[in-house]
């Protein structure tokens, strides 16, 4: 049975954003097929995918090998996703569903309570469905996959900080909501800039370290069975 190569590049994507593969090593297609558990050729253009992401780049006598981002490129990816994330909910408040209205909701809830409970671990991953459903509800495919994939380059290059009043910053979520769902598309656009500029100051660069260079020999992540991730 062939794999997909997008079940490989999405692999290989989480393991970089995780920090699996240093910034600047090699990524051979001989290791990476069997470390995942796949034929060279979902690898193969796996890289070509993420390559073009911009988590990859080939070098001359090296081959393919995780990128090394400057901070000015880290600076620029995050100006561009705070100019992209309004858009989204502008066209969130014209495209969205009920569907995408009542997980939103459901999810302001779960964050309104965790932030009373002080749960910073759950509110940080409540806030990444939140800001993907919301890109979800703006029923633009570019614009969907351009968020994501910001949002695993964020994760990748920057490490977030548990705001320091998180039952403000879900205040602010539930406003989103509440102008999306009124058709609102200035409002929400407003409210999301205001926002995304708020949390921006909770965004530190990551600064890469050699002790995950350890995992890469030591991990088994396998694609092609039940058990693994696609």
């Amino acid at each position: 049975m062939r794999i997909p190569a997008h079940s490989v590049c999405t692999a290989i994507r989480e393991d970089i954003v995780q920090g699996v593969y240093e910034r600047g090593s090699r990524l051979t297609e001989e290791v990476l097929a069997r470390r995942y558990g796949v034929s060279r050729v979902p690898v193969r253009e796996a890289l070509r995918t993420l390559e073009s992401e911009g988590f990859v780049v080939t070098r001359r006598h090296a081959g393919a090998c995780v990128a090394e981002p400057t901070e000015q490129e880290a600076a620029d990816l995050l100006e561009v996703r705070t100019l992209l994330e309004p858009l989204g909910a502008a066209r969130a408040a014209h495209r969205r569903t009920d569907a995408h209205l009542k997980v939103l909701r459901g999810l302001v809830r779960l964050g309104q309570e965790r932030a009373r409970r002080g749960e910073g671990e759950d509110l940080r991953s409540l806030g990444g469905w939140f800001h993907e459903t919301l890109a979800q509800a703006s029923g633009s495919p570019g614009l969907i996959a351009l968020l994501t994939q910001l949002r695993h380059k964020t994760a990748w290059m920057y490490t977030i900080e548990q705001p320091a009043r998180p039952a403000d910053s879900w205040a602010e979520h539930g406003a989103i909501v509440d102008a999306v769902a009124r058709g609102d598309a200035e409002r929400a656009r407003a409210l999301t800039a205001q926002h995304a500029e708020r949390a921006t100051a909770a965004y530190r660069l990551r600064r890469p370290g050699r002790p995950d260079a350890a995992r890469v020999r030591t991990s088994q992540h396998v694609v092609n069975t039940p058990s693994g991730r696609h």
